[in-house]
């Protein structure tokens, strides 16, 4: 029955293995937030943020319709993911409008500027500035918060006003139901929401090097539409290893970039071999994982807005340039850039 509904006969077993992982994750998570036992609670927090980071990986393959045949399944799948992962403030299309045009017009396009709103409240930058000093990815954080009231901010999504008030309060009252009755708890779903957005926010910061342009409602098209030569030349991988590739199935194969971006319609898991047709094992053409971990660090406080007098220190590197310049750990990375914010 469910071979029809597939896009590939093969989905079934690796789009149903994630889709049961993140689910059991999710439930065997929460519930190990209500341990006595410190070592539980430990385990119970890595284990729910894993399941919300698949659950976010598994919005982004139902936004390319990889998992079914019908674009209303993937749409379904992607709203159920969107609850789990914590974004479904946005409509499941407006997430797919804002990536599709990221992959058609080779741009980050947005709505919010936030380096302007930065600019413009210097003591949420300076806050913000010491929180990720810290480790703590309140640059993301600001970006959700923007997602959880979008409607009541976008003049152009004022439609979806009631939508997005009933979205808040049910996982605002779950959330209260939830401190309510065990403050630790509700303490822990925070610090596994963190632990998924550092960990979204890492593989997202090397895998282009775009700028961002305020034309998500316009009609305005990036210069590098439907150019697939710069595209490549300006997407970059970031797998976690290339020797162990099991490995990078902890984040859906997300770090083979280039081969997703050059064949979009493929699902998570024949990106490893469209990798390898794409490059051989050719380490070069990847940033490993040491440099991304370095860079995160390095950059860590630099990377939050253009401006920040720290940024000037930095080379603008772009295209080869800036893919041999990550492999020396010479750039800062950005943030932002989250697919499962529609803003």
């Amino acid at each position: 029955m469910f071979d029809g509904l597939m896009k590939r006969p093969e989905g079934l077993a690796y789009h149903g293995l994630a889709v049961g992982y993140t689910t059991l994750a999710y439930a065997v998570g929460l519930i190990g937030l209500f341990s006595a036992q410190t070592v539980v609670n430990f385990g119970a927090t890595l284990l729910l943020a894993h399941g919300m980071t698949i659950a976010a990986y598994l919005v982004h393959e139902a936004g390319h319709n990889t998992v079914f045949r019908s674009v209303r399944h993937n749409a379904w799948l992607g709203r159920a993911m969107s609850w789990l992962c914590g974004a479904p403030y946005n409509r499941f299309e407006d997430i797919r409008f804002k990536h599709f045009r990221h992959h058609v017009e080779n741009d980050d396009i947005v709505w919010f500027d936030y380096e302007k709103f930065f600019l413009g409240h210097p003591l949420v930058f300076r806050i913000t500035r010491a929180l990720e000093w810290c480790y703590i990815p309140a640059h993301e954080v600001v970006m959700h918060a923007v997602m959880a009231i979008n409607a009541f901010v976008i003049p152009e999504r004022r439609a979806q006003r009631r939508r997005n008030a009933v979205v808040l309060l049910i996982r605002g009252g779950l959330f209260g139901a939830l401190a309510f009755v065990s403050p630790k708890a509700a303490l822990l779903y925070i610090v596994a929401y963190l632990l998924m957005l550092i960990v979204l926010r890492f593989m997202d910061s090397l895998q282009h090097d775009y700028e961002y342009n305020l034309t998500l409602f316009s009609r305005q098209r990036s210069p590098h539409t439907g150019n697939r030569q710069w595209e490549q030349e300006h997407t970059f991988s970031v797998p976690w290893s290339l020797q162990h590739p099991w490995v990078n199935w902890l984040t859906l194969n997300f770090g083979y970039h280039n081969a997703h971006h050059a064949h979009p319609e493929e699902p998570w898991y024949r990106l490893p071999a469209i990798h390898r047709e794409m490059f051989g094992d050719d380490p070069d053409t990847v940033v490993p994982v040491i440099q991304q971990l370095k860079i995160y660090h390095r950059g860590r406080t630099r990377r939050i807005v253009k401006w920040n007098e720290s940024a000037t220190e930095a080379p603008s590197f772009k295209g080869r340039a800036f893919l041999q310049a990550a492999r020396r750990a010479e750039v800062y990375g950005g943030n932002a850039a989250s697919f499962l914010t529609a803003h």
